[in-house]
């Protein structure tokens, strides 16, 4: 394999001293460029976000969301080729790009195919990191707005590296804060303990209109009114605040002041004082929320705003319907028409859907040629009424439109979905309607489709799956969703179980239920199972970072115990991923333990004496004689959430749960209950001996990031009466 490096200037030595300047070591995350980060990633719809510091040897990352390893060699690091530009980077395809289809970062973990970076520049002018934005799948196209929207972000990230920089020249006295205030961006002033200024930086003289011989000697109070002495500084130390400042020509503007002390001797000697003009900031923050919202066509919400509304009607508990809209028939207008035909069709499309809606309605634009509509229901309303809706957007959609001398005839179909009946969170309701629209567009007409049960379990076409589950596996199409497992004892997290989905480019978000036979019973079964392995693994070495007794739960597919070395798989994927053993447990199904095969034990066996956990994945539901738990090395039974949803004290469910778990706990195994969804599933489990569980009463299945979120901020979780 042999990957492409970027090319290293000849004022490296330079760069590489402006990277020291910062003073930045260790990977631990800075809390403010993190909230960047996150902002990116939420703008962009991106599993990861960086904020790195590219250096001689490695790039460290200096904020993260989605990977928990602090950095990456520089050979491999795309970062280092944002380096040769002065602009922004954009990668739509890393496996169409020859300078990173052979890297080891996209054909392995974290599997890249998308990359945008933006330059973070010290005052030096040398490019000193990005703030950047991963996906594992590739992108269509990355507009003008969204280029804008990134470099508004990356200079909120540059600001900040640049408070880090001068925070850490100020660590080392004034000899060296000086000289670094002198080169910086920002406005910088230093006074004596009465406020008196004795240092006054160009970029202060800009800002106020008051070059530096003038200024020094002055009271700061005379620039910054709101503080009326020392002692006004001193109410201020180390905390950002929002002041008017004053102009030479008296003129006030609005400004972010923040306050460090300087010390002689242990007393405080005067302050450094960094003023930053918010008003061109504020400016800046309008046009990326802007742009991060709005379509740059037609002017409605994104998919962005889209989501979000969405979320707020779930958390509310109100009844929505989601229709999703798709137009044909716009590539008529490429051969004859002239530039910006086909924004000005889309821009009358928008307008017949916004006067087709009501006006407490969301209409926005998903991608190239499709809308959503989202609507909340009305008290008293039928489901009925979204089909009135539909029609009358198909309606609305009917008449041909006059663009320049052509008459131009679009298609439409809708596809339907609601809140609750057909999906119980935004994601799940978006794939819904997502689903009902590709239906719809089958048929071939103008006409709508309501997602039912018999869509949301339609299977693939066995003709094409074997060729469409590949190209999955090639496009990095398929996700792994986490969902939390939980000590029943006191509600702690103790690991997660990894789930595939696929983001199928029609379908929409497939669960395993659409496509998993097709997987099993096809030759990519093996493939598959590794690369779910590799990814659990190395997502889990983070996460057990911060919670230690945090353990990977992977399915493996009968297919992989089959003429592999499965143990030793395990053990590469181990050592390359720097898991632990006993951080992954692997969930066999009763299918594979029927084997009854030499070599099904002997990879079992093999498995175990590493380190590495095996569960016995619903437990209960077959014929699995009892033999086969003495023949076979268990570390977990799992109980199936058939026997967990209809349990109660005095049925039967209740005697099979604790049966299980008595017969657990006298082979010396954990037992799990799935499927737990309210608390007094969660008590009558917990009484019948199960020690672990997992449902969505603790969380359901989640992607990488949400899973992190998740992580951060979940409270303590606790069934009442239950002392943690």
């Amino acid at each position: 394999m042999r990957v492409r490096r970027a090319k290293i200037s000849a004022d490296e030595g330079a760069r590489l001293a402006a990277v020291a300047e910062y003073g930045l070591s260790d990977p631990k995350a800075d809390p403010r460029l993190q909230e960047i980060a996150g902002a990116a990633a939420r703008r962009f719809e991106a599993p990861v976000a960086l904020v790195t510091l590219v250096r001689e040897a490695d790039q460290l990352f200096v904020a993260r969301l989605g990977l928990e390893q602090g950095g990456t060699p520089r050979d491999v690091s795309f970062c280092s080729h944002a380096l040769e530009s002065d602009d922004l980077l954009v990668v739509l395809d890393a496996k169409l790009d020859p300078r990173f289809t052979d890297n080891p970062l996209v054909v392995g973990p974290p599997y890249v195919r998308f990359y945008a970076g933006a330059p973070l520049r010290a005052p030096s002018g040398h490019i000193v990191g990005t703030l950047c934005v991963i996906d594992q799948r590739p992108r269509g196209g990355f507009s003008a707005r969204d280029r804008q929207a990134l470099r508004a972000l990356g200079l909120r990230a540059a600001e900040r590296m640049e408070e880090l920089r001068l925070a850490h020249a100020r660590a080392a006295g004034p000899a060296r804060f000086r000289p670094a205030a002198a080169a910086s961006s920002e406005a910088v002033a230093c006074t004596d303990a009465q406020g008196r200024i004795t240092f006054w930086n160009e970029a202060a003289a800009r800002l106020f209109g008051v070059a530096a011989p003038e200024a020094t000697g002055s009271q700061l109070v005379d620039f910054l009114p709101s503080l009326r002495d020392g002692a006004g500084m001193a109410s201020l130390l180390d905390t950002p605040t929002d002041l008017d400042a004053r102009r030479s020509n008296g003129t006030l503007f609005p400004v972010e002041v923040l306050v460090h002390a300087s010390s002689s001797s242990g007393s405080p000697a005067g302050y450094d004082v960094v003023v930053r003009d918010i008003g061109s900031r504020r400016r800046s923050d309008d046009l990326a929320v802007h742009a991060a919202n709005q379509d740059p066509i037609t002017g409605l919400p994104n998919r962005t705003v889209l989501v979000e509304r969405i979320t707020e009607f779930l958390e509310r508990g109100e009844q929505i319907h989601l229709l999703r809209v798709g137009v044909a028939g716009l590539r008529q207008l490429e051969p004859t028409a002239s530039p910006g035909s086909r924004d000005i069709a889309l821009q009358k499309v928008a307008r017949r859907l916004l006067d087709s809606v009501s006006p407490g309605d969301t209409v926005t634009r998903l991608d190239e040629e499709e809308f959503a509509v989202l609507r909340p229901m009305q008290p008293g309303e039928p489901r009925s009424a979204a089909l009135v809706v539909a029609d009358r957007i198909l309606g609305s959609l009917i008449a041909p439109f006059e663009i320049g001398k052509q008459r131009l005839r679009l298609r439409a179909q809708v596809g339907i979905a609601c809140y609750p009946k057909h999906a119980d969170n935004a994601e799940c309701l978006m794939a819904a309607a997502g689903a009902a629209l590709q239906d719809a567009r089958r048929d071939g007409k103008r006409t709508r489709r309501v997602y039912g049960e018999a869509l949301k379990h339609e299977p693939l076409d066995e003709g094409d799956a074997g060729e469409a589950l590949a190209q999955a596996l090639a496009r990095g199409e398929f996700e792994l969703f986490y969902q939390p497992q939980v000590d029943l004892a006191d509600g702690s997290l103790i690991g997660a179980e990894a789930l595939i989905r696929w983001n199928h480019p029609e379908r929409g978000l497939l669960v395993p239920g659409d496509f998993l036979d097709q997987i099993e019973h096809g030759p990519l079964a093996a493939e598959v199972g590794t690369w779910v392995l590799e990814t659990a693994c190395s997502q889990a070495v983070g996460w057990r970072r911060r919670e230690p007794r945090f353990r990977m739960s992977v399915n493996l597919f009968e297919a992989q115990f089959r003429g592999r070395d499965l143990a030793g798989e395990v053990r590469a994927i181990l050592n390359r991923t720097g898991l632990a053993p006993t951080a992954l447990e692997l969930e066999v199904t009763e299918k594979v333990m029927l084997r009854h095969d030499a070599a099904t034990l002997e990879a079992l066996m093999a498995l175990h004496a590493q380190g590495v956990r095996v569960a016995f994945d619903d437990f209960g539901t077959g014929y699995a004689a009892l033999s086969m738990l003495k023949a076979c090395p268990l570390n977990r039974l799992k109980v199936d959430r058939s026997f967990v949803k209809d349990i109660t004290a005095d049925g039967p469910d209740a005697l099979i749960v604790a049966a299980i778990a008595t017969l657990g706990a006298g082979l010396g195994l954990d037992v799990l209950a799935e499927g737990i969804e309210n608390e007094a599933q969660w008590e009558l489990v917990r009484t019948s001996g199960c020690r672990s569980g997992q449902g969505y009463l603790f969380g359901r299945p989640m992607p990488a990031p949400r899973f992190e979120e998740w992580m951060r901020h979940r409270g303590p979780l606790q069934l009442s009466g239950v002392r943690a």
